[in-house]
């Protein structure tokens, strides 16, 4: 459409405006024909929907470039012989920033939010981006920006100069009143500036964070690189080797495996079965507990605007949990993550109560309980009280999930949730669907879940569930390799530099030894289980880790050091074991804790606890630190070869016993020369495949 001379051009691609190739196209054939027709004297690009632009079709990259190639149309819009202004709103990321880098002059929303977050695919910019922000805001910034894929808001923008206006209105009417103010005044192009050298020592100070920040990631180190360049290289030469490194690093399994995250967090969203279902309104969330899981439940809640109704057993018990809840409140706050201007709400948004009544005018329910000893009997009056419209949901650590529902009378109404530690960080929560949970029940939990920015694995009812398993089998598998002549400090350095920012035995210090213990010590081991003696042995000493100065390493003025006292023990328990000694290769260690996950996960995947391979890596990368850059345990293992996995898998299970059996699926995928990734069998989500066409609307207003 055109407004006076302003030519606007609107970006129509539903569901986000990714730049597939028929978006791409369209936008060149439309700036080509405003910038030819006489008319016309300036160019507004905006979009329709929630979004501007979202960044480019994933679905494209590994598959033959099709032109026209972003480059060439943000090239274009620069080019353009007519002011080109960009309107942006909602979220403006990758290639809808770079196409605003190339305009002459870009108008924000107040609540819009900017970015490149290539780098948390395992890509850099691929259409200028690490080239023209430099220019435009300074290199240090654009490092920032790049390096860590944020997203900044409207008056960080304007106060870095990415964006040249800020409105409160109408962000379209906003950019057409400055095109017209362009008209006749060609601007000068981005790519031809010189980039302002930096402060002294600014740049060198962002170079060493983002470096110790991205410990084992390739692309922000590939991002250093090309925005430094930019201070001697000129723009084409820099825009090549930027163009060469996106292709580089799209090829590599680092990239591969944040994209098939990436795409896994969309997939899980379509559960089937709730086709249609729509989710009940949630205005407020009864939680009965006052332990750690309740609390952190309520925090989570708070923090994310959902009105909480916290009720305990008694008096004492509430007092208990108002005290949590504050410090865990204030911690939030401290963080950034309830914003400043909305921390009075804060006392409106939460009640604490000994009157169990009150929970029944909540909207959803959940029995947090557990940890305050027996639950069974609480669970059945919670069932007996609430009206049968409230979905009851049940959060117990160690819960036996497949027992429960014959606890209660109305077990369609009756959802699992386990939520890990610290519950207000850890974004996955197993949700466990009972036989007779209805579709409306689990789609109003699923609701309330996506509204806190949860990512739900959903599970089948067992006696464990995905995570948890699959740590235990993690974590005696390293304790078992002590006993065949590894040391802790080894284990440990290997799983570091293949990406956990802790190892199993430095993470036992920090959570404390005697923790695990406990557990172990309630456990009964069947006859033929293999089970390692040596953490019980360390934990009668009284080194129940960091708490004490002592655990599987010593502490030294806070800083870790392996213990000759931890290594001679663990040479005697060696010896006794009876096992072939064998040194232990950084490779070596790796392999066989991922086989030993992998091989757990193809378990898990044969009994029917979870439905596909992406759910177990979503699992365990966002509840348990598995370095999203490998891709979970599942993506892992298919990147190393499954032949690999499944002989490593074999030793095993000769060795470890029954608990470590090879899963049949396993060795089926490999007869077959299939992976793991040839079972995510679910179609692409509409959001990264713009199924359709796309179009720029170009009529008369």
């Amino acid at each position: 459409m055109t407004q006076g001379r302003v030519a606007i051009l609107e970006i129509d691609n539903p569901p986000v405006n990714a730049m597939s190739q028929s978006a791409r196209r369209a936008l060149w054939d439309e700036i080509t024909r405003a910038d030819s027709e006489p008319e016309i004297g300036a160019i507004v690009i905006t979009a329709r929907g929630p979004d501007f632009v979202t960044g480019a079709d994933l679905t494209e990259i590994g598959h033959k470039p099709r032109e026209p190639h972003m480059p060439d149309v943000v090239d274009r819009i620069e080019a353009s012989s007519k002011p080109v202004v960009v309107a942006w709103h909602g979220r403006v990321l990758g290639s809808g920033c770079e196409i605003g880098l190339a305009a002459h002059k870009r108008v924000m929303a107040r609540d819009a939010r900017v970015g490149l977050p290539e780098v948390r695919l395992g890509l850099v910019p691929g259409a200028g981006g690490t080239q023209r922000l430099p220019r435009l805001v300074g290199l240090p910034a654009a490092l920032d920006m790049i390096a860590t894929g944020r997203m900044i808001d409207a008056v960080e923008a304007f106060a870095i100069g990415l964006c040249d206006e800020v409105t409160d209105g109408d962000v379209r009417a906003a950019a057409i009143n400055v095109a017209q103010g362009l008209i006749g005044k060609m601007q000068p192009r981005l790519s031809l500036r010189a980039p302002t050298p930096p402060e002294p020592g600014a740049w060198e100070a962002m170079v060493r964070r983002v470096k110790q920040e991205a410990r084992a990631r390739l692309a922000p180190l590939r991002v250093i690189d090309l925005v430094g360049q930019t201070l001697s290289t000129g723009f084409s030469q820099g825009a090549s080797q930027e163009r060469h490194a996106f292709l580089d690093l799209a090829a590599s399994d680092q990239s591969r495996a944040l994209r098939h995250l990436f795409l896994a967090e969309r997939r899980i969203r379509h559960i089937h079965g709730l086709e249609g279902i729509e989710a009940q309104p949630i205005a407020s969330v009864g939680i009965l507990g006052s332990g750690q899981v309740a609390t952190g439940i309520a925090t989570l809640c708070i923090e994310q605007g959902v009105p909480v109704s916290l009720a305990a057993g008694s008096a004492a018990g509430v007092q208990q949990a108002r005290e949590k809840v504050a410090t865990l409140v204030a911690r939030a706050i401290r963080a950034g993550r309830i914003p400043a201007h909305k921390q009075q709400e804060i006392a409106r948004r939460v009640g604490f109560t000994n009157d169990w009544a009150h929970l029944a005018r909540c909207d959803l329910v959940i029995d947090a309980s557990a940890d305050e000893g027996p639950a069974v009997t609480r669970l059945r009056e919670l069932d007996e009280m609430l009206p049968a419209r409230v979905p009851l949901a049940v959060s117990y650590p160690g819960a036996d999930w497949s027992s429960l529902a014959a606890l209660v009378r109305h077990p369609e109404r009756l959802i699992g949730l386990h939520f890990f530690a610290p519950i207000p960080l850890i974004r996955a929560v197993e949700l466990v669907r009972f036989p007779e949970t209805t579709p409306s029940c689990l789609a109003t939990v699923l609701g309330l879940l996506r509204r806190m920015d949860r990512i739900a694995v959903p599970c089948r009812p067992a006696s464990e569930l995905v995570g948890n398993r699959i740590l235990a089998r993690f974590r005696q598998q390293a304790e078992f390799m002590l006993e065949e002549g590894a040391k802790p400090a080894a284990i440990d350095t290997a799983l570091e530099q293949f990406g956990l920012a802790l190892g199993p035995f430095a993470a036992q210090d920090l959570a404390g030894l005697d923790i695990a213990w406990a557990r172990r010590r309630k456990e009964e081991r069947p006859e033929g289980h293999r089970s390692s003696v040596l953490l019980d042995a360390l934990c009668r000493l009284g080194r129940f880790g960091q708490k004490t100065g002592r655990g599987w390493y010593r502490y030294v003025e806070g800083r870790r050091e392996p213990d000759p006292e931890v290594e001679a023990l663990v040479a005697r328990a060696a010896a006794r074991s009876g096992l072939p000694q064998q040194r232990f290769s950084i490779e070596l260690i790796q392999m066989r804790l991922l086989a030993t996950m992998a091989n757990e996960g193809a378990r898990l995947l044969a009994e029917k606890v979870v439905e596909a391979p992406f759910a177990i890596d979503l699992a365990m990368v966002h509840a348990f630190g598995f370095p999203a850059w490998q891709g979970g345990p599942m993506q892992a293992a298919d990147a190393r070869g499954l032949r690999s996995i499944l002989a490593l898998a074999e030793e095993s299970a000769n060795r470890d016993g029954p608990d470590y059996a090879v899963a049949p699926l396993l060795r089926d995928l490999v007869a077959t020369g299939k992976n793991f990734a040839s079972l995510n069998t679910d179609a692409e989500p509409a959001a990264v495949t713009q199924q359709g066409g796309a179009r720029l609307a170009a009529q008369t207003a």
